[in-house]
């Protein structure tokens, strides 16, 4: 697990749980060029185990579905039953569905471009504010 924080603001923090390193690390360096502080995550229960300390609550989690492990729709499950997590917004990346899965906020398709990351991202910020 990678931790990069900075002097960005506050709600400006996102954690990305994808187990494809190179999708993972592009999202990350995207999302770092533009001032996010960026958390990552192989699967859900790395993430999970990121997510037990309580002093850190993302702005925004970019999940994707099929991991292994723990996969989204067990991550989604297992992070209603924590309450500080619960009002987080879900960013689903996928490529097998089109429907967004109970417990996310929202879905971006893979493939997807930079600017369509950015937007998606953008979109949910303000829910966490």
């Amino acid at each position: 697990m990678l931790r990069v924080m900075s002097s960005a603001a506050k709600h400006r923090t996102v954690l990305v749980v994808e187990d494809e390193d190179d999708i993972r690390a592009a999202i990350a360096e995207i999302l770092e060029g533009e001032g996010y502080d960026v958390t990552v995550a192989c699967n859900g229960r790395e993430a999970m185990d990121e997510l037990t300390d309580v002093r850190y609550v993302p702005s925004l989690i970019l999940l994707d579905l099929m991991m292994p492990e723990m996969n989204g729709h067990e991550f989604l499950e297992r992070r209603r039953s924590i309450a500080r997590l619960r009002n987080v917004p879900v960013m689903v990346l996928t490529a097998v569905t089109t429907d967004i899965p109970p417990g996310a906020n929202g879905l971006l398709r893979k493939p997807f471009s930079v600017e369509e990351l950015l937007d998606a991202v953008r979109s949910m910020l303000p829910i966490a504010a």
